[in-house]
């Protein structure tokens, strides 16, 4: 019997979350679903449309060309319609062609999907083994109702449970995508993403992750996360990852086993990660550094405790200080991500963030303006208190502004961050110090962020 053919879709992304600082990632989600496949002796392919730059035509003659019986497309809260168009194109082209939909947005907003008369299934949560049941579903004539972790029109399928062996799933399928395509602040760099763990305890009211992940650490063994390295910089010529779970440093015997077997290995890559504020310590970042770590990307949010408190981010003033400091001691980059108009946000509240951030003066900053997405206990009590004023999910970009906070209008919100970019990366001082240190890098970054934001 002949196997059915698959076709993954990362869709053109003109709404990335991150495409005002230049980021252009591999999608890592369906890339692992494309291994389980390939695995599984199916033939599969990727058409990143996003890091392609394709148009619409160029998606409609891929998914021609490839002629798949499956496909299934990857979609977030910001690049829905870019899912819903690809999702259209697909059944035009191919009406007999079985259109699946997952990611977050979906996984949270399944009923809003089905309604479409172009998405077929939805797929909730984690995709991997799902995906595979339902190709194999499919292929022998079975009934899609046993396969767990579904939505189909009419009917929720009992939840999948999460994966436990992160050390079973094979490496990314990236032979499948165009790796000299990604970017990051706007450079074409030989970079990659990985992670080596999913789900997180935190509960932070912003992030859906726990809610997709669970709320339990799965992690994959160190030697695992570094065979997947050495993997990337022989066989794909990788000089830079960037490490995409929620927190990296949240387990330190992790992390140090993971530097201790690249050092031993003599693994000659750089290497950047999420980091919370509360889990660096002078030991633990003097040996990030020594294994090539040269880049922390820290939740801030906030210099209000009160707003820290209210997001139950569980981290203080003082930690967020600490972390810094601590990251400039060793000579390793930070990125501050920071959001402004989250509930209880003030004109004055928002001015103390932003200045507290100055004086934090990280290499590199991200003022996001509070957006509740599908799936955190932030949306439920936006939507449930009437704060969300705008629907069109195309704006859930972190750019535009969707809620109203106590004394801010969205238009007021879209001041404060535009002064909030210029104020950080228009200063002379600050310039003068990146420029010695990243040079073009931070001139793309500049002009990236007065493109898109400014």
């Amino acid at each position: 019997m002949i196997k059915m053919k698959v076709t993954f879709i990362n869709p053109p992304q003109t709404n990335s979350k991150y495409k005002f600082i230049g980021v252009v990632a591999p999608p890592l989600g369906i890339s692992y679903m494309a291994a389980v496949l390939e695995k599984n002796g199916y033939t599969v392919s990727i058409i990143d449309a996003s890091a392609l730059e394709m148009t619409w035509e160029d998606l409609e003659k891929a998914v021609q060309e490839e002629s798949p019986q499956v496909v299934a497309i990857t979609a977030l809260t910001p690049t829905i319609k870019q899912a819903d168009k690809s999702a259209q194109i697909v059944k035009k082209v191919l009406p007999e062609t079985t259109v699946v939909m997952g990611g977050y947005h979906p996984t949270f907003n399944y009923q809003e999907i089905l309604e479409k008369d172009y998405v077929d299934i939805v797929i909730m949560g984690e995709g991997e083994y799902t995906m595979l049941e339902l190709v194999q579903t499919l292929e022998s004539g079975g009934d899609l109702s046993q396969v767990r972790g579904l939505a189909l029109k009419g009917k929720v399928t009992s939840p999948r449970p999460l994966i436990t062996d992160m050390d079973d799933l094979p490496f990314p399928a990236r032979h499948l995508l165009p790796m000299d395509h990604y970017r990051m602040l706007n450079i074409k760099t030989g970079l990659a993403t990985m992670i080596t763990s999913r789900g997180c305890p935190m509960q932070c009211s912003f992030c859906a992750s726990a809610a997709l992940h669970g709320p339990k650490l799965r992690k994959r063994s160190p030697e695992n996360v570094v065979d997947e390295m050495e993997h990337l910089v022989r066989d794909h010529q990788v000089n830079t990852i960037a490490f995409l779970d929620d927190t990296f440093t949240l387990d330190h015997r992790m992390v140090e086993a993971i530097c201790d077997q690249i050092q031993e290995r003599n693994l000659d890559v750089f290497w950047g990660c999420t980091a919370r504020v509360d889990t660096l310590s002078d030991d633990l970042l003097e040996k990030m550094r020594k294994a090539g770590c040269i880049a922390l990307f820290m939740g801030v949010e906030s210099a209000d405790q009160q707003v820290l408190d209210s997001t139950n981010k569980n981290i203080t003033i003082d930690k967020i200080r600490q972390a810094f400091q601590l990251s400039k001691k060793h000579k390793i980059r930070t990125i501050a991500s920071v959001v402004l108009g989250m509930p209880g946000d003030t004109k004055d509240s928002i001015k103390r963030t932003v200045k507290f951030v100055r004086e934090l003066n990280p290499s590199y900053a991200i003022f996001s303006l509070a957006t509740p997405y599908p799936g955190t206990r932030f949306y439920k009590e936006s939507f449930e208190k009437n704060l969300i004023k705008v629907k069109d999910w195309s704006k859930y970009t972190l750019i535009s502004p969707v809620l109203e906070t106590v004394d801010c209008s969205m238009e007021e919100l879209r001041k404060l961050q535009y002064k909030a970019f210029r104020n950080f990366y228009l200063r002379p001082g600050y310039i003068l110090k990146q420029a010695w240190m990243d040079g073009p890098i931070l001139i793309k970054a500049i002009a990236g962020v007065i493109r898109e934001v400014i």
